[in-house]
Order: structure tokens, then sequence, then C-alpha cells
């Protein structure tokens, strides 16, 4: 029974990563795929079944759509359209919002998380990663007393959601670990460890003293 436990174990270990990755793969693209419209579908077009088509026609039109605002009057248009998107009370909050945060992720020169960082959450004493990314609005600095900055600690196995914490500066200790390795490390739940420090390294670091219970 070890024997075949074993190996069972070595082939879902192998098999896992790949379904799940054609899973999320197969739910994106199934996504974009419905958002073509009946009348724009292979069998409404050519009378036949094309696989694949609806997903090309969707990559296609927002390569167009880049292409397009990347002009002046591509941007002039997009200005006008946000401008009346604006005006429309709960479409104005729900679009808004959507676009600060795919702005600030998908921009070219954009940091969404700055950098890798160890805190103590959700109590002292319990050391999680998670990433900064700026500090409070000015209206929210002006209620705080000291110097804060604004984390995003993400959940274990899925840092698409997460919680968003305005911390002292002086609790935050920033790691070495760049922020796609603190992701592997999260999403592995801590089975995928960043490479370490040599020993001799290690051990000639000076230990660390200070309030709160940091690690030394």
């Amino acid at each position: 029974m070890r024997f075949l436990k074993r190996y069972f174990i070595t082939g879902l270990l192998i098999w896992l990563p790949l379904v799940a990755t054609v899973w999320v793969l197969t739910i994106l693209v199934g996504t974009l795929m419905s958002l073509v419209p009946s009348f724009l579908t292979p069998q409404a077009l050519f009378g036949v079944s094309i696989p694949g088509f609806e997903l090309i026609l969707v990559l296609a039109v927002i390569l167009l759509t880049g292409l397009f605002c990347a002009n002046f009057i591509g941007r002039a248009i997009l200005s006008r359209w946000e401008s009346l998107l604006g005006r429309i009370p709960l479409v104005r909050s729900i679009y808004n919002s959507v676009k600060q945060v795919s702005d600030t992720v998908f921009a070219p020169n954009g940091q969404a998380f700055r950098e890798a960082v160890l805190v103590q959450y959700p109590r002292q004493g319990a050391w999680t990663i998670g990433f900064l990314t700026g500090t409070p609005c000015t209206e929210i600095a002006a209620l705080l007393e000291g110097d804060f900055v604004s984390v995003y600690v993400p959940t274990t196995p899925n840092p698409t959601s997460g919680f968003f914490l305005m911390m002292p500066r002086a609790d935050v200790q920033v790691l070495d670990m760049s922020v796609e390795t603190a992701l592997k490390y999260i999403v592995s739940m801590g089975v995928v460890a960043p490479p370490g420090l040599p020993p001799q390294t290690q051990m000639d670091l000076p230990a660390v003293e200070s309030p709160g219970g940091r690690p030394h």
C-alpha cells in the first residue's frame, strides 16, 4: 500500500498543476468567447463552425482598440467616452475603480507591488508576507500619527484576494526577495522557498533588536 501511495502522490503532483493551468485557461478563453454577440459567430457569418474564431475575434478587437487609441483622435474619443461614463452615478463608481486598478497593474512603467515586506498579521507574533503598495491618501494620513505605509497582504494560495492594511513604517520589514519570488512563495503555501543565503552568510548576520517582537 505504501508503494502505491507513493506513486499515486507522485502522479498527482505531476497532473495537478497541469490540470489547474488548463482549467484556468479554459475559464479565461470561455469568458472572452462569450463576449462575442451571436450575429458575429462563424455560424451566423459563414454557416459553419470554426473553432477558436470567437477568441481570435476578441483578441483582434482588443489589438485594434489599442492601435486606434494610441493616436490623437483615438485618445480624444476615449476621453469623451470616459467623460460620458463619469456622468452616470453607479457606472461611474464601478468604471473609475476598475480603471484605476487596471491602469496601475497593467501599465508598462507601473508597479502595483513595489516591494515584498514582512509584517505581523493577523496578530503580534504571527508573521506573513505582504507587498508595499504606497502610502495612505492625504485625508487618512492627516488622521494618523506617524509615518504609515500601505500594505497588501494576499491570501494563500489565491493571491488575488487579500487584505489592505495601513501600518506604521517601523512595523514593516522590507525583504530582499523580488515580488515575483514572494508571489511564488505565497502561492505554494511556503513549499517553494526562495533561494536562501549561504550558511556562513546567515551566521554572520547581526542580530536585530527592535520593539514589537521582530525576528532576530
